[in-house]
């Protein structure tokens, strides 16, 4: 019998690419309509005004303006507070 072990398989080497996930846009920097101000997954940050969410929970600007990123606190569906940031987008 031999008394080494065969030479197996690797079982690392399967990382996945990353996501490029976070904010793109800063506070006070224009955006034009359509553009990617943060890609996130889950709701980390909330929606303010003149800001839409993608399927994949991107916000993107619905109007040309200036990104605006303030504290909020928002009531949930059972009465309880969240606490997180709001983003905006302000007309010029």
């Amino acid at each position: 019998m031999a008394h080494t072990k065969s030479a197996g398989s690797t079982k690392l080497g399967r990382d996945s690419a990353s996501k490029r996930l976070g904010v793109k846009i800063n506070h006070n920097q224009a955006v034009k309509a359509g553009q990617i101000i943060l890609r996130q997954r889950g709701t980390r940050y909330l929606l303010g005004k003149n800001v839409k969410k993608g399927k994949d929970d991107t916000i993107y600007a619905a109007i040309n303006g200036v990104v605006q990123f303030k504290d909020s606190r928002r009531k949930r569906f059972d009465g309880s507070m969240r606490k997180g940031k709001m983003i905006s987008v302000l007309v010029k």
